[in-house]
């Protein structure tokens, strides 16, 4: 299949289905073939960042215009401050200091906290939606969620937050292919900005800088082409 030119991850895909169902028919009796078990298919050596690239500035802007301001600020959230969707819907108001520009996520991976700087655009944005849904405003509270009196977001559940993302997105005419593009987006301006894979494995809350460095290695490594070529 390599030699017809399909992509390592579609073979892999079509080689661990045509296992899974071999192994439904032995386990039903109907054979004892095991064709695909020394089956080896090479691993997909291309850079996530250009399988699953960042959504672009164009992109970003698109939605965010026709978005409604729940679906605005979280995508600010997830594209600017770089929050995973969990984190993003876990925030409680006394979480965000758009004063300091800063935000304190207490439920990161591996229930690790950190806190997470905010761009001048997201304080701005935080200030207008917090004077609308926070303690106080007058949209605080909607009468169906008690959570509402804490948590930053009315929307229930991963999947209720990707419903009206998603919806934002459609009406823009811009595919949507998840939040994590979002955060990729957050991780690659601000390496472009200090150029420090440290700070940028602190800001998106890797474990690793490791991680950091293998997932943005070849952004790196195509600034510093573009910083050669102006020599």
């Amino acid at each position: 299949m390599l030699a017809q030119g399909r992509k390592p991850a579609g073979v892999q895909l079509k080689v661990a289905a045509a296992g899974c169902l071999y192994r439904a028919l032995r386990w039903a009796g109907a054979t004892e073939a095991d064709p695909f078990r020394d089956a080896r298919v090479p691993k997909d050596r291309t850079p996530g960042i250009i399988k699953r690239p960042p959504y672009s500035e164009d992109e970003l802007a698109d939605v965010l215009e026709k978005a409604d301001i729940h679906a605005k600020f979280l995508l600010f959230l997830t594209a600017h401050a770089g929050l995973r969707i969990s984190e993003a819907l876990a925030l409680e108001w006394e979480d965000l200091d758009e004063a300091a520009k800063r935000i304190h996520v207490r439920s990161g991976k591996g229930r690790k906290a950190r806190i997470v700087a905010m761009s001048t655009s997201l304080a701005r944005a935080t200030r207008h939606y917090r004077g609308l849904f926070g303690p106080g405003g007058p949209d605080h509270t909607d009468g169906k969620r008690t959570t509402t009196a804490t948590h930053v977001f009315r929307y229930a559940s991963v999947m209720t937050a990707r419903y009206h993302i998603q919806k934002a997105f459609t009406v823009a005419s811009v595919k949507f292919r998840g939040f994590h593009p979002g955060r990729k987006y957050a991780g690659t301006r601000l390496l472009q900005q200090v150029k420090d894979f440290g700070r940028v494995a602190a800001h998106l809350g890797h474990e690793s800088v490791d991680t950091t460095r293998k997932g943005y290695a070849q952004l790196a490594a195509d600034d510093l082409k573009d910083d050669l070529s102006g020599w």
